[in-house]
């Protein structure tokens, strides 16, 4: 009998940092390794997931983490970023908007509706701090992230360059205002 989803926030701790750092790499890499370089994902990967890196997300006062877990083992994440700018012009003065910076899911547990349970409570978490909207910049070539994000009502409203390694990609900004608040 396998046991129920479980969605809690992240602990600032070494442990959960560590295993935040592990999950990240895992999942980027299930998501992403077959369209790079490997010396661009090793790049990527050391520079952005480190038990001491997601230590100092999971300490920001700005930042919340979600973990998914299933049957015991953690299988998915959400990072969310408080009073985000990605897709304002630079001369916005408010950023009452939540970032989703990250949302994976384990690839064997992909299809399973964890990614929606993350989304959800990710949307939740955004009605609750009084957002006017939530953004995310996804990768121009990962049409099934597109599409999920679609489903929950994002629609594309600019692009942004993300480095990975040496590489340069665009990424799209997608952004879903919230009802009954001004954006």
């Amino acid at each position: 009998m396998s046991s129920p989803l479980r969605i809690s926030l992240a602990k600032a701790n070494l442990a959960t940092a560590t295993r935040l750092a592990e999950l990240g790499r895992q999942t980027f890499s299930e998501t992403f390794a077959a369209s790079n370089t490997p010396e661009n994902m090793a790049a990527y990967l050391a520079e952005t997931y480190s038990p001491e890196l997601q230590l100092a997300q999971l300490q920001d006062p700005g930042i919340t983490c979600l973990l998914a877990e299933m049957q015991g083992q953690t299988v998915g994440y959400a990072l969310l970023q408080e009073n985000s700018r990605l897709g304002l012009p630079a001369e916005a003065t408010a950023a009452r908007q939540l970032e989703i910076k990250q949302l994976y899911v384990v690839e064997d547990w992909i299809g399973t509706g964890l990614g929606k349970a993350l989304m959800r409570r990710a949307l939740d978490i955004a009605q609750a701090s009084q957002a006017t909207a939530v953004v995310l910049g996804v990768w121009e070539h990962n049409t099934r992230a597109q599409a999920f994000y679609q489903r929950f009502g994002f629609r594309e409203v600019g692009e942004v360059a993300f480095t990975l390694g040496q590489d340069v990609q665009r990424d799209l900004i997608y952004r879903k205002g919230l009802a009954g608040r001004a954006s």
